[in-house]
Order: C-alpha cells, then sequence, then structure tokens
C-alpha cells in the first residue's frame, strides 16, 4: 500500500501519461521493477519510488555550466508558478554535459511529498528521472535515492 502513495504523487508531478523511456537502471540493493516496468522502481518498504519518463519535446544539451544555470533557474521561476514549493534548481553534470536537478515539494490528499527530479537531454529530447518520497519519511531509501538522483542517473 505504500508504494502506492508516492506513485500517486509521481505519476501527477510528471504531468500527463507519456511514451517510456528505454529502461532505468538502478544500482541499490533492494529496489525492484514495479510490475515488472523497469521504467519505475520503488524500494522494499515501498517508501520511495524512481520513474524515468521520456517526453518527447525538444531538451538542449548545456555545454556549460553557466547555460544550465541559466536553464535551471527559468525551471525554478516555472516551477514555483504551481502548485509546488520550496523549489530548488542546480546544474548538474553528467559526463561533461549538464543537466538540470530539480527538487520541490508537492501535495497531493493532504500528504506532502518530496520529489527530486533530473532533466536530461537524450539526444535532444527531454528524458527525467524522477524520485518521490513522503516529506518526513525517515527510510534510508530516501538519502541514497536523492544520491542517486544527485551523481549517478543519467
Amino acid at each position: 500500500m505504500l508504494a502506492r502513495t508516492p506513485l500517486a504523487a509521481l505519476f501527477t508531478a510528471a504531468a500527463l501519461s507519456l511514451p517510456p523511456a528505454q529502461a532505468l537502471i538502478v544500482p541499490m540493493p533492494g529496489w525492484t521493477p514495479v510490475a515488472g516496468n523497469a521504467n519505475e522502481w520503488v524500494d522494499g518498504a515501498g517508501a520511495c519510488l524512481l520513474r524515468e519518463e521520456k517526453h518527447g519535446q525538444a531538451f538542449p544539451a548545456f555545454k556549460t555550466q553557466d547555460q544550465a544555470r541559466a536553464f535551471a533557474l527559468k525551471l525554478q521561476s516555472k516551477l514555483s508558478a504551481r502548485k509546488v514549493r520550496e523549489v530548488v534548481t542546480q546544474p548538474v553534470d553528467r559526463a561533461g554535459a549538464w543537466s538540470i536537478l530539480a527538487s520541490y515539494s508537492y501535495e497531493q490528499s493532504g500528504i506532502t511529498y518530496r520529489i527530486s527530479q533530473l532533466y536530461l537531454s537524450d539526444s535532444g529530447i527531454l528524458r527525467t528521472v524522477t524520485g518521490s518520497s513522503a516529506e518526513f519519511e525517515g527510510s534510508p531509501c530516501v538519502n541514497a535515492m536523492r544520491e542517486f538522483l544527485r551523481y549517478l542517473a543519467d
């Protein structure tokens, strides 16, 4: 039952039903695909969820940190205009290319979730990897998921 709560928030945060990406590889022990879908992963306790999506819209590959930072600030402004709070964005390096990591709080059905979302350019097309957990979730999966998004996911 716990796995559905972050999943519902993640579906809402990710907007519409979009074509799946290739397949997310989650190198954390105890995480399994949701219903056999390699684009959605949940930890063993059902407290954290990761989802990868390919959005079909153009997204630039940032060659410099300054380009990524400028976009991150625009994204932060756009996210702040939605029904999300505590929005923070930052450029992150992925093997010489720059991507954007956004974090924010999102409320659904009276429950607040913390969302971390990595925006990547996949051959010029937007691909996101999104992590979700309840706001005050104390499970070890929370930090593992956030570190994965910050340093490893690509």
